[in-house]
């Protein structure tokens, strides 16, 4: 009899597969949650779809957040995937410097990975090495900046018509 897979069981596999390249593990809401080296993004995926207790053969969702204030990590790829037999999710994430933001695209595994990689380089401006057609997807193609980037400030500090105590700040 097949056990049900479990986030322990998940955690334990990947534990012992890839040792302490697999880090971070929490469970927010439930939800099995681990970090990667951005180097292992594939190997990593790869084992999760080909294992088959695992079975994550679905890319439910795949994005970036940008966090300015980590040096060397200011954008994360996170990966939602989702094993539909047993109904179960996880999330992954990878780090990435802005300055060299390479990332390896997932396309040869999932090719639902296609359309999010472009749109995540179109908004956050990662590279990912070796999709078949990164250019942007919903920005035009002259904009020279990725505007999700959190680089420009949240409104314009010059404007003098705002009253600053209808916006819990007088």
């Amino acid at each position: 009899m097949n056990m049900a897979l479990s986030n322990e069981r998940i955690q334990q596999k990947l534990t012992e597969k890839f040792g302490e390249a697999v880090y971070g593990f929490e469970e927010p809401y439930g939800l099995l949650s681990f970090e990667t080296a951005k180097e292992n993004n594939l190997k990593v995926m790869q084992f999760l779809y080909d294992d088959a207790e695992l079975g994550f053969h679905f890319l439910t969702d795949l994005c970036a957040v940008n966090y300015p204030d980590q040096p060397g990590r200011e954008l994360a790829v996170v990966y939602h995937l989702h094993n539909l037999s047993e109904n179960i999710r996880l999330r992954m994430k990878v780090f990435t410097g802005i300055q060299t933001p390479d990332v390896y695209t997932a396309t040869s595994l999932f090719s639902s990975a296609n359309w999010m990689e472009r749109e995540t380089y179109d908004f956050f401006g990662v590279n990912f090495v070796g999709h078949p057609n990164l250019k942007r997807i919903l920005n035009v193609d002259e904009m020279d900046y990725f505007p999700l980037r959190k680089e420009y400030p949240l409104e314009d500090q010059t404007r003098i018509d705002k009253d600053d105590e209808m916006f819990g700040r007088g």
